[in-house]
């Protein structure tokens, strides 16, 4: 079965930057996994994704800028790194998989437990 489990979340002062983490294991097969945050009263979504196939990367349009998102195969563990953090990157960050490309709520087979990231002004 595949688990994941995030990382790296934390307080942060606006402007700064976080390195979260998600350590993958179970998959028997290809594979996208990425991130999604959920902020408090609003509706869980997708930050990025990235595919085990060719590496490619797939950002939101709102997204796209400040976050970069990486794999390290050999420790078979993602990364999402967050530059310039803002208040209302204030979320719960989640790790998610599926075999679907790009990754949205409505596809994960799998989700992790979530970690809290804090931008305070």
């Amino acid at each position: 079965e595949v688990q994941l489990v995030e990382s790296g979340g934390g307080s942060v002062q606006a402007g700064g930057s976080l390195r979260l983490s998600c350590s993958a294991s179970g998959f028997t097969d290809n594979y996208v996994i990425g991130w999604f945050r959920q902020a408090p009263g609003k509706e869980r979504e997708g930050v990025s994704c990235i595919s085990s196939i060719d590496g490619s990367t797939y950002y939101p349009e709102s997204m796209k800028g400040r976050f970069t998102i990486s794999t390290d195969n050999a420790k078979n563990t993602m990364y999402l790194q967050m530059n310039s953090l803002k208040r209302e990157d204030t979320a719960v960050y989640y790790c998610a998989t599926a075999y679907a490309w790009p990754l949205g709520v409505s596809t994960i087979h799998y989700w992790g437990q979530g970690t809290q990231v804090t931008v305070s002004s």
